[in-house]
């Protein structure tokens, strides 16, 4: 079976890189993914394959039913992109200004529409049900998981796999970790009320910018002076902004910023400590604050049989050349939600692009990705699909 639909996908190969240019050529943001939401849908429709658009928002969730009774496993990708400019040379360069799929979404997206494919043209052999969850707004809180769960993208799920392309590691690599994986993210915004006045008679104001700068600097001694050093944690002011008159003192100043956590007892405890050390700095000065703290994805935390089972599918891919255990990393996903509803496993699928030695991180303006890997996430999630059932 599995070797029926490597040569499937093996044969779609070029749909697979036609499909995801065009997406990269089209790109579209956060809770705007309309055009992207109806590509999807309308690719599932001419295959007379069951679909559902609109699903808590712009998502879209597709099924195939195998044709002897089996467990119902998902399998999810993103498609929302970056407010990036495209800087890029390549062909197939996004058209919108000021927008681009700059951390391979478009190459998730067309992973699984010709893996969903290839297992629709195998149903007949197949047992149980596939669910494809497309999922919009993954890169901007609240996100699009949670709003599909809540509208049913997960009923009768047993199972669930997701990949991210990763472009900071060789093709041919598949990373993956028992436990916690990626952090919660969360945001903050804190507004310094001070005092303006003239920028030659300090005397007579509350200055909001040296208020905001004691704060920026306080806030480092959160991690490194409040947070265990064995728990991994990050605060970081993100931005600054106030007053920009040469002669004239704020009397507003405004940062903006993210907490990263993978333990939610300290996830808690910074939340608590910035407003303790907000009240004390404001205190000093004389100075008022508004502190609002926005909880964004909780941790993605694998679980151990299905990352276990996830390890043994990759083995049968003939272009997994590399199968090694990944730290913990910062950045957020909000497949957590899905990890908290049913077992799964969210791991990484290298796809550095060839010739380009030191590689452009995600979130760069010109980000790209080695096509092939799409071909090995294919198989590698079709694997698992299929297996769950053995």
């Amino acid at each position: 079976m599995l070797d029926m639909l490597f040569t499937k996908l093996e044969a779609s190969y070029e749909d697979m890189v036609s499909i995801r240019r065009y997406l990269h050529q089209h790109p579209e943001l956060s809770f705007q993914e309309y055009e992207t939401a109806k590509y999807i849908q309308s690719f599932y429709e001419k295959l007379n394959i069951e679909v559902r658009g609109s699903v808590g928002g712009n998502g879209v969730v597709a099924r195939v039913y195998g044709s002897k009774p089996g467990k119902t496993v998902a399998l999810r990708a993103d498609f929302d992109a970056l407010p990036i400019q495209d800087e890029k040379d390549v062909p197939y360069k996004s058209l919108v200004p000021g927008v681009m799929h700059a951390c391979g979404h478009d190459g998730h997206t067309a992973t699984l529409l010709l893996l969903a494919k290839a297992l629709n043209e195998l149903k007949d052999q197949l047992k149980g049900t596939y669910v494809f969850i497309h999922q919009h707004a993954e890169e901007y809180a609240p996100g699009g998981a949670a709003a599909m769960i809540k509208d049913g993208c997960l009923d009768g799920v047993d199972v669930i796999f997701g990949t991210h392309l990763w472009a900071s590691e060789p093709t041919g690599t598949i990373q993956y970790r028992t436990g916690p994986i990626m952090a919660a993210a969360d945001r903050f915004e804190i507004e310094i009320q001070g005092k303006g006045g003239h920028g030659a008679e300090p005397h007579k104001t509350k200055d909001a910018i040296v208020t905001a700068s004691q704060l920026v600097a306080n806030l480092q001694q959160i991690v490194s002076r409040r947070v265990n050093p064995v728990e991994a944690a990050v605060v970081t002011v993100a931005s600054f902004t106030a007053q920009n008159a040469f002669n004239v003192i704020a009397d507003k100043a405004k940062l903006v910023g993210t907490v990263r956590t993978f333990n939610e007892e300290i996830r808690t405890f910074i939340e608590e400590e910035i407003d303790r050390v907000i009240h004390g700095t404001c205190y000093s000065s004389d100075s008022t604050y508004i502190y609002d703290f926005v909880r964004g994805y909780p941790a993605v935390v694998n679980h151990e049989k299905e990352t276990e089972f996830l390890i043994g599918c990759a083995k049968h891919v003939a272009e997994v050349k590399t199968i090694t255990e990944t730290k913990m990393h910062m950045g957020g996903e909000d497949f957590a939600f899905y990890l908290q509803n049913v077992p799964g496993t969210f791991f990484f699928t290298g796809a550095k692009p060839l010739g380009n030695a030191g590689g452009y991180p995600h979130h760069h303006p010109k980000f790209d990705i080695d096509e092939k890997a799409m071909l090995i996430a294919a198989k590698t999630l079709g694997t698992a699909a299929i297996k769950i059932h053995s």
